[in-house]
This record gives structure tokens, C-alpha cells and sequence, in this order.
């Protein structure tokens, strides 16, 4: 069951007052969504409805797994420990992720109704789960009795372990309203090694790379299309993978791009590096439409930008830091345009998103 759950009001309008108006810039608003008290926290995904989730600090520094919804924020709670977090949301509503029980483990869970259950393991002591579909199938990695992580498929209150490809382990990202599955093998003995599989009708493959030795995937839309990123022989590129085919998707001027979501129109987002000028280095988002690549517009005080999803509006979530230096839970909404004022002062002190240990799909 729920820990006590905390619901915290955060009005749209105090959401749109922590962001900034994109000025010169043509059909977006960018709104930071805000926090559970905390200064800092992210957005993993976003439903056809507009609902959002993903974890945010609450004012007692803890990362805690949220629901966005009519511009208020819900601490989801846990499953008896203090840490949780959210990765995947249906359009029913239904919300997976990770959170810590009693005995400080990390288990996946389900959340419906104002009630998170823990999803348990294949047999280890620790999961996780990151997708979720519209039939309500969840998948996610666990732990097996050996300790050995593995992806998983959650259907029908059964867990199902959906292989390695005789790698060491694996992790489910994504799934589509077929059932259809993505994510990573990996080896890690030696040097470490993933490669993209798609799962489907019990049979994993191999999505293989463009050249080099790497590939990842995180998103599959209900056409089978699917997304992530991958090595060619000199670089790191955000791919499309479909009927077969993988494509790279270029970058936005720079070395490096990752691809994270994708919608049913074939809309893919993700981050890519720009070209060689003062913010080089930093990410930029981007929108993959039609074979092009442009920037999502982004207020410019902010950086760090990482896109996670978008859904069948073209609405796209993700994470930012703004100027104070804290990541922060962002949406961008297509054909609007709203006044947005400068976010609060830092503080000295607060914990960041990396000091939880969230990382790129994790």
C-alpha cells in the first residue's frame, strides 16, 4: 500500500510564473512544471490526456515520484521507504516506476487510483519499471534469484523474464499497445557493451547498430517505429529504427544526439549537441519531424535540456536547468504562446537531480 500521500496544489499560474516567455520564438510555451517543495526534479513522460509524471524533491529534500495533472502536482508516495520515482503513465492514468519499501529496496511499482502496489521481482530483491501501456502491461528490469538483472514483461499479475540474447543482462524501456517491447542487452564483463532489442510474440532481436559497437533503445510508437541512440563508426547519433531499417537522424549541428520518444505520428524527440559556438557543449533539445531536425525552442538562460517524451498533441516533457542552476520538470506545448516571468532565487546547498542517482534512462 500508498505510504500517506501528500497532494500538493501547484496552480498552472505559479508554474508559468517559475518559467520564461520564449521570445522571438513561434508556436511553443515552455512552463516549468514546479516541485513538491524541493528546488529541483524531472518529467519522464506524458500521456494523450496530458498527464505527466515523473520525481521531483519534496521540502524535506526527498525525490519523490509525481502526477502532473490540470496544474497540480501529487506526491504519489511510496512503498514504505522514503524515495520513489515515476517513468511511464497510460492514458487511463495508470503510473509505473520505482520506489523503496520498508526494508529500503528498490521494487517497481503500479500506481491506480490513489493506490501504488509493488510489482515484485523474478526472484531477486530488487526492480524497477519504466513503460506501461494502454492494456495496462508493464515493463520494466528486475532482479532474478542469480542477482542478474533482467527485462521484464508484467501482464495479468504475472512477471515474465524476456531474455538477454545471451548477454549478461537487459531492461525494458518501452512498450506499444501490441505488446511490442524495447530496451538493452548488456554485457559487463570486459568492456561493457548494450545493444538495442525489440521484443515481440516471444521473440527478441537484435536492432543492431550504425557501424560502431552501441545501441540503446527507449521508445516504440503503435506503428513499431522505435528510438534511441547509437554508435557509427566515429560518433553517437540518435537513431529511427523502422521495418527494419535504421536511420540516423543527424544532430543539430554538433557531434552528438539521442532520441528518447516517439509519438503514433512518427514525431521523435530527444537531445542533441549544436554547433561549435559558446554553448557547444551543452544539450539542446529537438524535434524530429517529417526527415527534418529542429530545435525546440528553449528559453535562453536555460541548458542541460533533455526531452523525454511527447505525446499525440506534440506536447513534450523532459527536464532543464534554469539560471539559479537546478534541473527542473518542463513541458513545451505546440501553438501556444504565454508571458512567463523569472524563476526564484538558488539556494545554496540543495541536493540535484544526479545526487539521487537518476541518470540518461535510468
Amino acid at each position: 500500500m500508498v505510504s500517506a500521500v501528500r497532494v500538493v496544489a501547484v496552480c498552472l499560474a505559479l508554474a508559468f510564473a517559475m518559467g520564461e516567455q520564449l521570445r522571438g520564438e513561434e508556436g511553443y510555451s515552455f512552463v516549468d512544471l514546479g516541485t513538491l517543495g524541493g528546488n529541483q526534479g524531472h518529467a519522464a513522460a506524458i500521456n494523450n490526456s496530458g498527464q505527466i509524471v515523473g520525481a521531483a524533491f519534496n521540502s524535506d529534500n526527498q525525490h519523490r515520484a509525481f502526477l502532473w495533472s490540470d496544474g497540480k502536482m501529487i506526491d504519489l508516495g511510496t512503498l514504505g521507504g522514503s524515495i520513489s520515482r515515476a517513468h511511464g503513465i497510460n492514458d487511463s492514468g495508470q503510473v509505473v516506476g520505482r520506489a523503496h519499501n520498508s526494508d529500503n529496496q528498490s521494487r517497481a511499482f503500479l500506481w491506480s487510483d490513489g493506490e501504488m502496489i509493488d510489482l515484485g521481482t523474478l526472484g531477486g530483491s530488487q526492480s524497477g519499471a519504466y513503460g506501461i501501456n494502454n492494456s495496462g502491461q508493464v515493463v520494466g528490469v528486475a532482479d532474478n534469484p542469480d542477482n542478474q538483472s533482467r527485462a521484464f514483461l508484467w501482464t495479468d499479475g504475472e512477471m515474465i523474464d524476456l531474455g538477454t540474447l545471451e548477454r549478461d543482462s537487459s531492461l525494458a524501456y518501452g512498450i506499444n499497445d501490441s505488446g511490442k517491447v524495447v530496451g538493452r542487452v548488456s554485457t559487463t564483463s570486459g568492456a561493457y557493451r548494450c545493444r538495442a532489442f525489440l521484443w515481440s510474440d516471444g521473440q527478441m532481436i537484435d536492432l543492431g547498430t550504425l557501424g560502431g559497437p552501441q545501441s540503446e533503445a527507449y521508445g516504440i510508437n503503435d506503428s513499431g517505429q522505435v528510438v534511441g541512440w547509437t554508435n557509427t563508426i566515429t560518433a553517437t547519433r540518435a537513431f529511427l529504427w523502422s521495418d527494419g531499417t535504421m536511420t540516423d537522424l543527424g544532430t543539430l549541428g554538433g557531434p552528438r544526439s539521442e532520441a528518447y520518444g516517439i509519438n503514433d505520428s512518427g514525431q521523435v524527440v530527444g537531445w542533441a549537441h549544436g554547433s561549435y559556438d559558446i554553448r557547444y557543449m551543452s544539450r539542446r533539445a529537438f524535434l524530429w519531424s517529417d526527415g527534418t531536425m529542429t530545435n525546440l525552442p528553449t528559453p535562453g538562460r536555460w541548458y542541460e535540456v533533455r526531452p523525454r517524451a511527447i505525446n499525440s498533441s506534440g506536447q513534450v516533457v523532459g527536464s532543464a536547468r534554469n539560471p539559479q542552476v537546478h534541473t527542473r520538470p518542463v513541458l513545451w506545448t505546440p501553438n501556444a504562446k504565454v508571458e512567463l516571468e523569472a524563476s526564484e532565487e538558488a539556494r545554496p546547498g540543495d541536493p540535484t537531480v544526479e545526487d539521487s542517482g537518476e541518470g540518461d534512462g535510468e
